[in-house]
């Protein structure tokens, strides 16, 4: 693990007065370069909160600990944590502790009385982060420039505080960095064949094995995922396959051959092992896994894993055909009472027309079903019942992983990510914007999220490693 020296500014407020009132003192301040530790002191007093939180520098799905020490027992505190995201918008979570006989909160152990989280939880500081008060309306937050990491200001307050936060002086404060990328991961642009692609290659000469990754129906290049999993010692190349360069200059969208040429490029690359090489969907991403994974004569898979997706699709149609038939249903668009769409009844009921879904009993890879039993916005669930239901009568259901997850939503994504039930979307056809309906509950959706994650890891380190190399397919830390 890097070490990291972070130089802490020190805050100082009233605490030492509302611990011994009556008695007068000046207040002196001083700097600390400890790695994610700042401490402040009161001339003439024994006084002195300390704020630790280790590691201070890490990969997003690594957990820290935060420890307060040296207050008063009994002493009601403010566990904070601030985050301005890539796109300027600002973000808090908190939680309210009461310090223990040693005058110390360990979030590791205490729980939390208040706040945006409640109970022990060690990372409620990120999963419960909000858009603070008096941000636009129904935001998302999502990692844009992954070679920077996200910054957290995580402070201390006195009392249990809810809001004002920008108007008081915490008393104490310390900067840590997450981060998608490890060290020595690179980033590489992929232009050819008409790809718009990035590819994530993990530290070391390799080869590693491979994976394509996906995205839904919002479009666009996102990578945080596959550097995520270039962390974790998989090559991944992170597909845009809605709105790539090629669509958005012609107004045409990409066949299917153009999965294919992003399978070639990770088969023919000399770090890559091209036996080994995996599909990683959600939502409309899973639509091309299923497909791929079923018909292709080109792309063989060494597993696939599909996150809150279906099945259901014009057997032969293209990208274009599968977006028009899932339009054609759109009369089935439901709204709850805050005017938020509900698209999970598009494409029910399952149809019994083998020419609008994939023939499951064709996947001859190892196949992983992750399902948020709340989803809203796509018929996870019901899809799931049907493709083991398929898989059993052919007789491959032993191919199957199904991860089911109660009061979980559409967005499943890496751990700790704040879960959001709504949120703007825009769709690529028609690029009207409106608040979509994901699904799910704040602790069990993060929960889940959690719990999956650590298991599509596993199940990718099995299939493409296959029990050798386990040195590159091991956990990398910062």
């Amino acid at each position: 693990m890097l070490t990291r020296i972070v130089q802490c500014q020190v805050f100082v407020s009233g605490l030492c007065n509302k611990l011994n009132p009556g008695r007068s003192r000046r207040l002196t301040w001083r700097r600390t370069q400890l790695q994610g530790v700042q401490t402040f002191r009161m001339q003439n007093s024994q006084c002195c909160v300390k704020l630790s939180v280790q590691p201070s520098r890490g990969l997003v799905d690594e957990k820290f600990t935060v420890l307060v020490q040296n207050t008063l027992p009994g002493f009601p505190l403010t566990i904070h944590a601030l985050h301005q995201s890539d796109d300027g918008h600002t973000w808090e979570a908190f939680g309210h502790y009461t310090a223990n006989n040693t005058g110390t909160v360990n979030v590791l152990e205490d729980p939390s009385l208040g706040g945006t989280y409640s109970g022990v939880e060690q990372m409620g500081l990120l999963w419960s982060l909000r858009a603070v008060p008096g941000s636009k309306p129904w935001l998302r937050l999502r990692k844009m420039n992954i070679q920077t990491p996200m910054e957290f200001t995580i402070s201390v307050y006195q009392g249990h505080q809810t809001e004002g936060f920008n108007d008081q002086v915490p008393l104490a404060g310390v900067v840590v960095e997450r981060w998608y990328m490890a060290p020595g991961v690179r980033r590489v642009p992929i232009t050819e064949d008409g790809l718009t692609a990035t590819l994530f290659l993990p530290s070391g000469p390799g080869p590693f094995p491979g994976l394509i990754d996906l995205w839904g129906g919002g479009g666009q290049l996102v990578e945080y995922r596959a550097a995520l999993l270039a962390s974790h010692g998989i090559a991944a190349l992170a597909l845009d396959y809605l709105t790539p360069k090629v669509t958005l200059e012609t107004g045409k969208m990409v066949e299917n051959d153009y999965f294919e040429k992003a399978y070639r490029v990770l088969q023919q690359h000399p770090q890559i092992l091209g036996s080994r090489i995996a599909m990683l969907g959600l939502s409309f991403g899973t639509s091309i896994t299923f497909k791929v994974a079923a018909y292709s004569e080109v792309i063989k898979l060494r597993c696939a894993v599909c996150v809150s997706g279906s099945h259901v699709q014009p057997v032969d149609g293209s990208v274009k055909q599968i977006l028009a038939y899932f339009n054609k249903n759109s009369d089935k668009t439901r709204f709850n009472e805050e005017s938020q769409v509900i698209w999970r009844d598009l494409l029910l009921p399952i149809p019994t027309d083998p020419a609008f879904k994939v023939d499951m009993g064709r996947i001859k890879c190892p196949l992983m079903l992750v399902v948020g039993e709340d989803d809203q916005n796509w018929p996870a669930p019901d899809s799931a019942v049907d493709i083991k239901e398929m898989m059993e009568k052919a007789g491959n259901s032993h191919l199957l992983t199904l991860l089911s997850y109660p009061d979980t939503g559409h967005l499943i994504e890496p751990p700790y990510t704040p879960h959001f039930r709504a949120s703007m979307f825009k769709t690529v056809d028609t690029q009207q914007k409106m608040v979509v309906l994901w699904g799910g509950e704040t602790v069990a959706h993060s929960r889940a999220q959690e719990d999956a994650w650590r298991k599509i890891l596993v199940f990718l380190r099995e299939n493409l490693y296959g029990g050798t190399n386990p040195s590159a397919a091991s956990f990398s830390h910062l």
